[in-house]
């Protein structure tokens, strides 16, 4: 066997093991961190608030998450409703609602509001509708607060995500998605695989804002002119507002305790198209993070290819053999504790989701070994594209700062 090759492999099994223990620690960390908040008062800032909700199309459990935010509760607070135009299918489920009053509505919504936002070619069409949420919220809100149709909250979660804005030092707070899983592989393959990046979220200055859990204080919102500066042309609300806040040199700080729930079955050809965007998103408004992640995930898979083709190698000694077996079981232990360790995580923080969990909630550490090879495909893809389709709308990501709408879907 030649030299070179073993050498090289024992560089990049030495480079992934401090990796694999880094991202362990990471993860506990997390684990850490959420303990402690969960244990922590709310504290008392507890502003008006106008809770924007941009829509587009029915999903499962559309009904019930609508209900889930005019029922939180909260001393007194708007909500928002933001489609892009009446023929969008969500219009007609919203207004029938909204209209007839037909969702229990909480003691603290003080008013309910659809609004059409019409369409845009310089921005998302979900950018587009927060603007037009924006525009028409009271004026006696001091509060912003973003939220995701598909998105599950709990009924404090507004007002855990409010009250660390009661902080002078923070700017922003957000939460983040934990998918669930379902019966169908791809929605297994999307719990494992995006929880892995919301772990990457704690108590350190490295935090970025999630659109469908975030709330801003409206002063700071206008001062930093975020829909002018960074909202203007972009498909991306939450890079982008990540992007001002660390220009300002704010704070971001990430609330476990408003981690949502997401529900939803999928394919798998959606579930590729879903993850690349997600990417492709990245690469465009943080490119770091793309440079990161893929040399991350091509040091993962290097390591476990070039393990695999030394072990397959007819002159290689029985040591050296044992040697490398022994690396590539050690780093598959370290990601599947870390996939446990999200395992033990979601029935910490959603053990009202039993009837999921029980089924399907090991698939945080079983698929966490393939997570890191659907992750590099999701990178290469990136590379290779600025192109996204989201609800049927193809998108031309041509920068941080321009985007061209390409064709319009109906959802």
């Amino acid at each position: 066997m030649p030299l070179l090759l073993l050498k090289t492999l024992w560089v990049l099994g030495f480079l992934h093991l401090i990796q694999s223990v880094l991202s362990l620690k990471g993860g506990f960390n997390f684990r850490r961190y959420l303990r402690r908040c969960q244990n922590a008062p709310a504290g008392d800032y507890a502003p008006y608030a106008a809770v924007i909700i941009p829509c587009k199309g029915v999903d499962e459990h559309f009904e019930e998450n609508l209900t889930r935010y005019l029922t939180q509760d909260y001393p007194r607070y708007q909500v928002i409703l933001c489609v892009a135009t009446r023929t969008d299918p969500a219009y007609g489920v919203l207004w029938k609602h909204v209209s007839h009053r037909l969702v229990r509505r909480g003691a603290g919504l003080s008013r309910i509001t659809l609004e059409v936002a019409g369409l845009s070619d310089q921005r998302g069409e979900k950018v587009h509708n927060l603007l037009r949420g924006i525009e028409v919220a009271d004026r006696d809100a001091q509060v912003l607060v973003f939220g995701d149709i598909d998105a599950c909250p709990k009924p404090d979660w507004l007002r855990l995500l409010v009250a660390p804005l009661g902080r002078e030092t923070v700017m922003v707070s957000t939460g983040f998605r934990w998918y669930l899983p379902g019966p169908s592989f791809a929605s297994r393959l999307r719990a494992a695989w995006d929880t892995s990046i919301a772990t990457m979220l704690g108590d350190h200055g490295r935090n970025f804002a999630w659109g469908g859990s975030m709330a801003i204080r409206k002063e700071d919102f206008d001062r930093l002119e975020v829909a002018d500066r960074y909202w203007a042309r972009t498909v991306s609300d939450d890079y982008a507002l990540t992007r001002a806040v660390r220009e300002a040199k704010g704070k971001i700080r990430f609330e476990p305790r408003c981690l949502v729930a997401s529900h939803g079955n999928l394919s798998l050809r959606e579930f590729f198209r879903w993850s690349s965007r997600q990417i492709i998103i990245t690469r465009v408004y943080a490119p770091h993070l793309w440079r990161l992640g893929l040399m991350a995930h091509s040091l993962h898979c290097g390591t476990f290819v070039l393990g695999v083709l030394c072990l397959a190698w007819p002159g290689l000694g029985p040591r050296s053999f044992r040697a490398i077996l022994a690396l590539l079981l050690v780093l598959t232990l370290l990601g599947l504790s870390k996939g446990y360790m999200r395992t033990r995580l979601t029935w910490e923080m959603f053990p009202e989701e039993k009837s999921v969990l029980d089924p399907y909630g090991g698939c945080y550490w079983r698929l966490a070994p393939l997570v890191p090879w659907v992750m590099l495909w999701n990178f290469v893809v990136a590379g290779f594209s600025r192109r996204i389709e989201w609800r049927g709308t193809l998108y031309d990501l041509r920068s941080a700062s321009e985007v061209r709408v390409l064709r319009r879907g109906s959802s």
